[in-house]
Order: structure tokens, then C-alpha cells, then sequence
């Protein structure tokens, strides 16, 4: 049966750090709370927003967590609108990995906290939306590290989870794959250390983008 490879996208397949940190300042702002420091804002890249709201804010309500999500949502979209976004660029040299794994026999899928609309926008101006044949998104599932991600993309895809692997920045990536009883690849460019990344319960971790096919080879 074929394998199957799925991405997270922030911090795996693009640097969105600038946007999404940016979002949250402004929709924390409003809402006239302090803004923590960028780092404690990538440590929460991943979630989906109302899980990332209830990571970064502990102490507020749920109600409270509700309203800054849509209210990041609402940021964003007034950036995109307004022509404000900063560039979310690929990592080096991620194309070419991409197009040698499909080469390589390789399926491709996404498991991302980012909406469906906004994954779309991503690999559609980057070229590469058609190498994928499943895309899994915030809109249709729990937030990381629930594994439903997981299960629909090996579903979609008609694949064997034990071909399967799941590749990405964070623990929360690496969790999500322990969960679905799937092999998780951690990557290093990305939001979260390395160390974190084992800790999950990564079987490897590629440094180098053009590392990441030897750890997807790697039992």
C-alpha cells in the first residue's frame, strides 16, 4: 500500500510566525490585554484558536477565549483584505522535498490548526496544492493533539497507518501522531526545540530540510 506523508503547515511547511503573532497583538490589544512576548505566542502556533487562546490565557474565561478567536480571525482577515499580510514563505528548499516525495511514490497530506480558507490561500500561492490529496483543517476537527486529523486523512487517502507518518514543528504534532498510532517525524526549523520533539515521542527529528526524506525512510 502507498505511504502516506502529512504536514503540519505553520512552521513545518511556511514561516507564518510574523502574521500570526502579529494577529494576536492586535486582537489582545483590543480587547485591552496584555500581550505576551512573541515567544510565548509561537509556543501556541499549532492549536486551533480557541485551544491556542486557552493555552496563551489560562486564567480567563471560556466565553473570553470564544470572543479573542473570532477576534484573531477577524485581524487576520482584515490583514489579507488590506494587503497587510507579511510574506508567509516556504522553508527552504520544502518544494523540492515535496515534488521528491511525490516522485518517490510518497502520497501527501496537510493536518493543520489553520482554516480551510487559509490553508487554500497558502498552497495555492505557493504552487503546490495539487501534489496533496487530503487536507485536514481546524474547520472539520478538534485541535491538536486529537487525533481525528489523522484518521480522516488516512481514510481519505486509503492508507495503511502503518505507512503512515506525521511530520511537523511541534509537540503538539508529534502528540497528535502518538495519539493515531502513527510514526511522527519532528522538524527543526520550526516553532519548538528539538528536545521538546523527542520528548513527544518523535522518532527522529530532521535539522536540515533536506534531511527530512532520510527520517521519513527511517524505522
Amino acid at each position: 500500500m502507498t505511504r502516506l506523508a502529512i504536514f503540519d503547515c505553520d512552521g513545518t511547511l511556511v514561516d507564518s510566525q510574523a502574521n500570526i503573532c502579529r494577529a494576536v497583538e492586535e486582537a489582545l490589544t483590543e480587547a485591552r490585554i496584555a500581550v505576551p512576548s512573541r515567544d510565548r505566542i509561537r509556543r501556541i502556533v499549532g492549536l486551533s484558536l480557541v485551544e491556542a487562546m486557552q493555552a496563551l490565557l489560562p486564567d480567563a474565561s471560556d466565553v473570553d477565549h470564544r470572543h479573542l478567536a473570532q477576534a484573531y480571525k477577524d485581524k487576520f482577515f482584515a490583514m489579507r483584505t488590506s494587503g497587510a499580510l507579511a510574506d508567509e514563505p516556504l522553508f527552504d528548499g520544502i518544494d523540492t522535498i515535496v515534488e521528491q516525495l511525490v516522485g518517490d511514490g510518497w502520497m501527501l497530506g496537510v493536518a493543520t490548526g489553520k482554516s480551510d480558507r487559509g490553508l487554500d490561500h497558502i498552497l495555492t500561492a505557493h504552487g503546490l496544492k495539487h501534489h496533496f490529496v487530503t487536507l485536514q483543517t481546524a474547520d472539520r476537527h478538534p485541535s491538536k493533539p486529537h487525533p481525528s486529523m489523522i484518521a480522516a486523512a488516512i481514510a481519505e487517502a486509503g492508507a495503511d497507518p502503518a505507512r503512515t507518518v506525521m511530520i511537523g514543528d511541534t509537540s503538539f504534532d508529534i502528540l497528535m501522531a502518538v495519539n493515531a498510532g502513527v510514526r511522527a517525524v519532528g522538524v527543526g526549523w520550526g516553532y519548538h526545540p528539538a528536545a521538546e520533539l523527542v520528548a513527544a515521542g518523535a522518532h527522529g527529528v530532521a535539522l536540515a530540510v533536506a534531511d527530512l526524506p532520510h527520517h521519513l525512510e527511517a524505522r
